[in-house]
């Protein structure tokens, strides 16, 4: 049977099982969008910009366990789509970017909506293809759905020229794919596994450290099931948070540079820690030099070899799909009955008590100004907890992450590596089309919500009911704190002085918009967004205190027990 080359690839997203493509139009797609029109099986989402197609692929993967796909066109459909696909990189999301080329003849030639595509997104994909034959599009794509998928997830690019999509050859899809120079270990080494738990049993001051990874692999009931076992404190990174349940006594809240007095305490003073698909990177435990003060033992597990001992240095190295590793532990676990020294353990509890009992988040919620972190517990209480919530980059991240308690894997949706403005609506879709019968919020702020606010069209042609919870502080607010607190109040470019009325541009799109100006307005405009209002989208624009910062505070360059706290109220 003799296709085209835009007929395989919608045949090979068929054969995927893929059920949505996020993307935009462009001349070095149209002969792929041609066979999209032409075919129901696979519907398009057409966003207002690449970036969004990006964000929204990345969130439906972050936010089920299918792989998102985006496509765009060449030139600037790709150089659009870069932002996307680094946040996708950093934060290990398996996606699959198909991108158009100008015609192969044309490739060098500085053509029109040229540019080198491969060149430009090496840095920022786990890999890419540029294919040159209509025979290897079938099995170009096959690989990159492969790649993006095992191992360390990841976004995998296929750019293909457009006379390759006209031209014509025999089709067939491979059912397995195997590359020699890609080959990820999945089991991890049972001896290392064995002297992991007997370094952990032995522990006086033991530490669980989770990370995404827990959230990427799957893991997070076996991960409950194995600190639950042991009786252990936990803390999840900002990626990994519900993959632990956070309303459980065990859970030591997030830690790391807004993290809890107890989670950050107990991580820099426990004698043995057990990390788990978690990288240790800057935001997390401040200054190696300092974390490295204490002596302590590290059993790492990770699915990535390079990411073990790159910041920090490991004593048990475990290599290993996490699901795996921590079904081997529970294995041997219940083979045994080794169990830590139970005094020890609870006076570790003790210690850490004292820790929690400072109560580090507390804060005060007066009767004139609206406190951003009032919203949120709000917003946990209308949902029941049970929202799938994304979330843009900035204060209004960190009060999202820090006051709603995520109980399970899935449902906390952000830019954590890249800290990408613009990320919340956009994600927000594409949770929306993985997940249609789920409640959606994005929390946002008006600086980054303008980044990519072109995309309430979007949601208003495919009538998405997203709940958008804009933060409203009139500054760039984690800009405006890190000026205040070391650049001596000098507020430099971090005003937002020129703001548009945010009801009244919701409802130019078609949607609701709310002011808020009031503490006591609070939850009854949640509970009228997400009960009256459930069908529609609601723009929730609340005014917030200017003044509220983010607490607690590890500042760059120290360590994690030197943390800044909130003044006593």
């Amino acid at each position: 049977m003799l296709l085209t080359g835009a007929e395989i690839v919608i045949k090979c997203l068929q054969e995927e099982k893929v059920d949505h493509v996020f993307g935009y139009p462009g001349g070095a797609v149209l002969f792929i969008y041609d066979e999209l029109f032409k075919q129901d099986q696979i519907k398009h989402i057409l966003v207002r910009h690449e970036q969004a197609a990006v964000h929204a692929a990345d969130a439906y993967s972050r936010s089920s366990q299918k792989i998102g796909v985006c496509m765009v066109t060449s030139g600037p459909g790709v150089t659009n789509a870069v932002t996307g696909i680094a946040t996708a990189h950093m934060d290990s999301i398996p996606m699959v970017i198909i991108t158009g080329q100008v015609p192969t003849h044309y490739i060098g030639q500085d053509a029109f909506q040229e540019a080198d595509t491969v060149g430009i997104t090496r840095p920022c994909v786990k890999h890419n293809f540029l294919v040159k034959d209509v025979r290897d599009i079938a099995e170009t794509i096959k690989k990159a759905f492969y790649i993006a998928k095992t191992g360390r997830p990841g976004p995998v690019l296929v750019d293909i020229p457009k006379d390759l999509t006209a031209q014509k050859c025999e089709f067939s899809y491979p059912k397995t794919v195997s590359m020699r120079s890609y080959n990820p270990v999945t089991k991890g080494h049972a001896g290392q596994i064995k002297k992991a738990l007997q370094l952990l049993m032995s522990a006086k001051r033991p530490m669980v450290y989770a990370g995404g990874g827990v959230i990427l692999s799957d893991a997070a009931d076996k991960l409950t099931n194995l600190v639950r076992t042991l009786g252990l404190p936990v803390t999840n990174t900002l990626m990994g948070l519900g993959g632990y349940p956070a309303t459980d006594r065990q859970f030591l809240g997030m830690l790391g540079m807004h993290g809890t007095v107890e989670a950050n305490m107990a991580m820099q003073n426990c004698d043995v820690l057990l990390a788990i698909g978690a990288r240790f990177d800057d935001r997390v435990i401040g200054n190696p030099e300092h974390f490295n003060q204490v002596q302590r033992k590290i059993i790492h597990v990770d699915i990535d070899p390079s990411s073990i001992s790159k910041r920090v240095k490991v004593d048990i190295p475990i290599v290993g799909h996490l699901s795996d590793v921590l079904a081997e532990m529970l294995k041997q676990i219940n083979a045994s009955e080794a169990r830590p020294d139970a005094k020890a353990l609870a006076a570790w509890w003790k210690e850490i008590e004292g820790w929690r009992g400072k109560k580090c988040m507390k804060y005060k919620q007066g009767s004139k100004l609206i406190m951003p972190q009032y919203v949120i517990e709000k917003l946990y209480e209308v949902t029941g907890g049970d929202a799938i919530v994304t979330s843009d980059v900035g204060q209004h991240q960190m009060w999202a992450a820090q006051y709603y308690k995520f109980d399970k894997p899935r449902r906390w949706l952000n830019s954590g590596g890249l800290g990408t403005m613009g990320f919340g609506l956009p994600a927000a879709m594409g949770a929306r089309f993985a997940n249609p019968k789920a409640t959606v919020a994005c929390v946002t702020g008006e600086a980054s919500i303008q980044m990519n606010i072109q995309e309430l069209s979007t949601c208003k042609q495919f009538r998405l009911p997203i709940k958008i919870i804009n933060l409203n502080n009139r500054y760039l607010g984690m800009v405006r704190q890190w000026q205040e607190m070391f650049h001596g109040n000098r507020y430099s470019e971090s005003y937002v002085d020129a703001l548009p009325d945010f009801v009244k541009l919701a409802e130019s799109y078609g949607h609701v918009g709310m002011h808020i100006e009031k503490p006591d307005d609070v939850e009854p405009a949640l509970r009228e967004a997400f009960t009256t209002h459930k069908n529609d989208l609601v723009f929730l624009n609340f005014y917030t205190d200017q003044t509220a910062n983010v607490f607690p505070m590890v500042a760059a360059g120290k360590g994690l027990s030197e943390m800044i706290l909130a003044e006593e109220l």
